[in-house]
């Protein structure tokens, strides 16, 4: 063979020897790159600074479920970084987006905080971002969930409790019908036709304050309102009834106190208490509804000397169909949402309700709200007819005593 010939052919065997070479070294490096990857745990650029701005608990984890980084709201669900996840469920879901590579969600009770604390329920949504790590986002739903609940008793209870005074009316009519050639028989059914139609029209009525409170964003009918005027209705309006019952209501404290709000629903507010401290006292005792201003707060105190909440029940008297005494308000037709209407009205005023009570001491209930101050009742107020009303407010009923 020639030496021109010996020469391309031993560059054609150098270059086929180099290219094989080079292709060896490159995929080498691509092995090695995807090794590293695999088993690299370093945070991919930008996960901690959107860690940082999340306002959700949040985290990253590795294979050994290790918390690499976290958010500042993470720890109140005892999530450390540099220490391995405590919670199971966390590690399982984890695990389970990790194998999977793919996101999964799941809702779990979690604890926040020491042991005793209450399970939260928490929607958990784990999601790869490499090979060895997992970032987990947790959204505490417990209220939502909450009051999902809430929604759902409270459909149930209302149709329930709808049931009874209908059914009633339903056989009360029929009674009616059957004893039609017996006067006496028909003026008895009649007026226990009354008495439950008038219980349906109350709880109806109920049902439809407590709803309005709680679906409406703004009160409707926002002015000056004189708590003397409040207190002088609602003791009024329960005069027969304290009357009946042999109870006197007592009432006192400091005069000339304003609030702003609406005055329907304040002294619908104050009335139920009112009726409450009626229905459960003895014969014979007295009611107490007293006004003192602390600080910048109004405070209207009902007290009786009834038959008092057991403090494992206290905290359930404001939820809807309560009764803390369930014979008691079946003689009274107590309906069981006046203490739920009285939360929801006072807090939609931005005020509270406080409740002391202790068995057979009795109970006191104490309305907050904030102070505003007395309007100018001598400047004219057109196109709203409130300066006749707020002349009559200026002249607040006696308070040091009196009784009704």
């Amino acid at each position: 063979m020639e030496p021109p010939q010996l020469s391309l052919l031993a560059l054609l065997v150098g270059l086929l020897l180099g290219g094989g070479i080079v292709g060896l070294v490159v995929g080498a490096l691509r092995a090695r790159d995807r090794s590293l990857a695999q088993t690299a745990v370093d945070l991919p650029e930008g996960v901690e600074a959107m860690l940082g701005a999340m306002d959700d608990p949040a985290f990253v984890c590795d294979m050994s479920s290790t918390v690499l980084a976290l958010s500042s709201t993470a720890g109140v669900f005892g999530l450390v970084a540099g220490e391995v996840i405590a919670s199971d469920e966390l590690r399982r879901v984890a695990r389970a987006a990790r194998d999977t590579g793919a996101s999964v969600s799941e809702n779990l009770r979690l604890r926040r905080g020491a042991a005793p604390a209450e399970p939260r329920l928490v929607a958990v949504r784990a999601t790869p971002i490499s090979p060895r790590l997992v970032l987990l986002v947790l959204r505490d739903i417990t209220e939502r969930e909450r009051v999902e609940e809430m929604r759902r008793d409270f459909v149930a209870n209302t149709s329930h409790e709808l049931k009874t005074p209908v059914g009633a009316v339903s056989l009360l009519a029929e009674a009616i019908e059957s004893a039609a050639e017996d006067p006496e028989q028909v003026r008895y059914f009649s007026s226990r036709l009354q008495a439950e139609v008038t219980r349906l029209a109350g709880l109806v009525n109920r049902i439809l304050s407590l709803s309005r409170l709680q679906a409406s964003d703004e009160l409707r009918d926002v002015r000056d309102v004189s708590i003397d005027e409040v207190v002088t209705s609602a003791v009024e309006a329960y005069a027969i009834a304290a009357d009946s019952a042999q109870v006197t209501v007592v009432r006192g404290g400091t005069k000339g106190l304003w609030v702003r709000g609406e005055p329907q629903i304040l002294t619908e507010a104050l009335g139920n208490l009112v009726a409450n401290a009626i229905a459960y006292s003895p014969g014979g005792s007295k009611v107490g509804v007293g006004v003192k201003l602390d600080g910048t707060v109004v405070e209207i105190a009902v007290t009786d000397r009834g038959i008092g909440i057991p403090e494992a029940d206290q905290h359930r008297v404001f939820e809807r169909f309560y009764r803390a005494d369930q014979a008691r308000s079946r003689r009274t037709g107590g309906t069981g949402l006046g203490l739920s209407i009285v939360k929801h009205a006072v807090q939609r005023h931005g005020g509270e309700v406080r409740l002391w009570s202790r068995p057979d001491r009795g109970s006191t209930f104490t309305i907050r709200l904030p102070m505003s101050e007395a309007p100018d009742l001598e400047q004219p107020r057109p196109k709203s007819g409130r300066k006749g009303r707020k002349a009559a407010a200026a002249r607040p009923a006696p308070m040091n005593g009196d009784t009704v």
